[in-house]
């Protein structure tokens, strides 16, 4: 893997990069010249990306940081500035999903997602700011999600982080700028990656006695069906390039023909006709 800094290389973090958008993304990036340190949680699981990057002989280099870990980030990002001395761009991936009705859902299983979804992003990204700010420049780039502009049934959990991503992005975009670092929204509709065959069902709602039981199998049926429509990763990761090599990027960018066609919906329905159409395609 290619590994020297040349004076105008841009040096990019990406966090959940072992599967998916991430995966995705830090390929994309460091084929188009972005000195890319691909995080993950678990470097075992790294040998797809590592063997690409060796191939291709892309600048690309593999982190351990695990998001929901102080002490991982911290370490992780202190070694990506004593060695590349910047940070151009941070996108914060690293994510899943919780599966189950809001009554089903358990405490811990609420905290978990919380855990990696919003404080995960929160964590990474208050460890990045102090070098940009000092740099008087960075994008932050947060993958969001269609969900979080709307919600859907069974998606309490993921949702609700992903609602939080929105804002906390928002309120950050004022207080940033000022020093030259700007806040990318990036929001994908459904996307065929290892998240679906990865969400996380509460444990109540597998419970064929849930009062929820029957909804969530035709929400399961009809979420089916949207997968085999949805798009690819790399859709996601070319809304990311096209984001962090814009003069002036934009707060939101959406990855999907789906999420453009629920978001057009969103715009012109009322909420009742919104509620309506999203009951009839994923309650039937």
């Amino acid at each position: 893997m290619a590994s020297s800094l040349s004076a105008s290389q841009k040096v990019v973090v990406v966090t959940g990069s072992s599967s998916g958008i991430g995966y995705e993304t830090s390929l994309t990036l460091s084929r188009n010249g972005f000195l890319t340190y691909a995080t993950m949680r678990n470097l075992n699981k790294s040998e797809n990306i590592k063997s690409l990057a060796e191939k291709e002989k892309l600048p690309l280099k593999l982190i351990e940081l695990d998001v929901t870990d102080d002490g991982s980030v911290k370490n992780a990002i202190q070694s990506i500035k004593a060695e590349a001395n910047r940070i151009d761009v941070l996108v914060n991936n690293a994510g899943y999903g919780v599966n189950g009705a809001f009554e089903d859902l358990a405490m811990e299983e609420i905290r978990a997602q919380y855990e990696t979804n919003l404080f995960g992003v929160i964590r990474v990204t208050q460890a990045v700011l102090p070098i940009m700010r000092k740099q008087k420049s960075g994008i932050i780039v947060n993958i969001s999600s269609g969900a979080g502009r709307f919600g859907y049934p069974g998606g309490s959990a993921y949702v609700s982080t992903k609602f939080a991503i929105e804002g906390l992005s928002e309120s950050m975009s004022y207080e940033l700028e000022p020093f030259g670092i700007r806040v990318v929204l990036v929001e994908p509709g459904v996307i065929r990656t290892n998240f679906v065959n990865s969400m996380v069902a509460a444990k109540k709602s597998q419970d064929p006695n849930s009062p929820y039981s029957q909804l969530m199998k035709n929400v399961a049926t009809s979420f089916q069906q949207m997968l085999e429509g949805g798009s690819s990763s790399d859709v996601v990761a070319k809304v990311v390039l096209k984001a962090v090599t814009s003069e002036n990027p934009s707060l939101r960018y959406l990855a999907g023909k789906d999420v453009e066609t629920w978001l057009d919906g969103k715009r012109n329905m009322s909420d009742e006709e919104f509620y309506k159409m999203m009951k009839q395609n994923l309650m039937k």
